[in-house]
């Protein structure tokens, strides 16, 4: 049995030390639906807002104990949630620039991790373009093919993310 694909998402928000909020809640249920059944994993999926963080916390490293998911190794951790969010760029749940902010303040947040960088100067590259002509952050983007290059570095990671 195969955790739930938002389980990167719920991993990094831990490796990121991110309040508690619905999206465990969500995620717990979703883990249920699936077959995976442990007792704290029953009782965050029954939590409700307001959430008290210190007792979440607690309850959440239960539960992650419990299902023996681990987000010790921070940069892996990232690096799952970035192809966690190209992907659902890819299925359209997600635009390709709001991945690109998410991932930007996630670069920022890390001292500007290399394996992020990429991600950071893509958006500040969108963002200029959005009302300039000109960009300086990523070489040949325009206007014109900014989404492409966008699309054909998301499916670039993803193929050699992992050998990083």
């Amino acid at each position: 049995m195969k955790p739930v694909k938002a389980t990167s998402e719920i991993l990094a928000f831990k490796a990121l030390n991110r309040d508690i909020d619905k999206t465990w809640v969500d995620w717990a249920v979703d883990m249920l639906m699936v077959g995976f059944d442990t007792e704290n994993l029953t009782i965050l999926a029954g939590e409700s807002e307001p959430f008290n963080q210190f007792q979440m916390q607690e309850l959440t490293d239960k539960v992650l104990a419990e299902l023996q998911l681990d987000s010790s190794d921070k940069d892996q951790t990232i690096k799952n949630y970035t192809s966690y969010l190209i992907d659902k760029s890819f299925e359209g749940q997600l635009d390709n620039f709001n991945v690109l902010g998410i991932l930007k303040d996630i670069c920022i947040e890390l001292g500007y991790k290399k394996y992020l960088y990429d991600f950071y100067s893509l958006y500040f590259a969108k963002d200029d373009l959005s009302y300039s002509e000109n960009q300086w952050y990523w070489e040949g983007a325009t206007r014109e093919n900014i989404d492409k290059v966008i699309s054909d570095y998301f499916r670039n990671w993803k193929t050699n993310c992992m050998a990083d």
